[in-house]
């Protein structure tokens, strides 16, 4: 595999939970940030752009699953900050059990002997 096929590209619900959770777990944050941050918890094995990003984020204000405000950044620039809702508060816990149950439907297909 080519080197550049390394960094694994992300599924669009998955992402969607992704950024759920960073939000839950670091409270509001810039676009720009939520990419590093998942960057830096994949130990850059995920490769986030503002193609992905982005959009992501559009949608999951779109779905009342998170607000934005425009502030100031530590830098001192303008960017909007993203905020979980109390409805995204909920869909991450479905999110959550979704996954959970995904990941053990593959870890028995992987497995079968397991």
């Amino acid at each position: 595999m080519p080197a550049n096929h390394d960094k694994r590209d992300v599924l669009q619900g998955t992402l969607d939970l992704l950024v759920l959770k960073t939000l839950e777990t670091m409270g509001a944050m810039h676009g720009w940030g939520i990419a590093r941050r998942l960057e830096q918890v994949s130990e850059n094995l995920l490769q986030m752009n503002q193609g992905t990003v982005y959009p992501a984020l559009l949608r999951l204000e779109q779905a009342g699953w998170i607000s934005s405000t425009w502030a100031v950044t530590e830098n001192n620039r303008r960017a909007r900050f993203y905020s979980l809702t109390p409805a995204g508060r909920r869909r991450l816990r479905v999110e959550e059990r979704n996954w959970d149950r995904m990941s053990a439907v593959i870890a028995r297909v992987l497995r079968p002997e397991a």
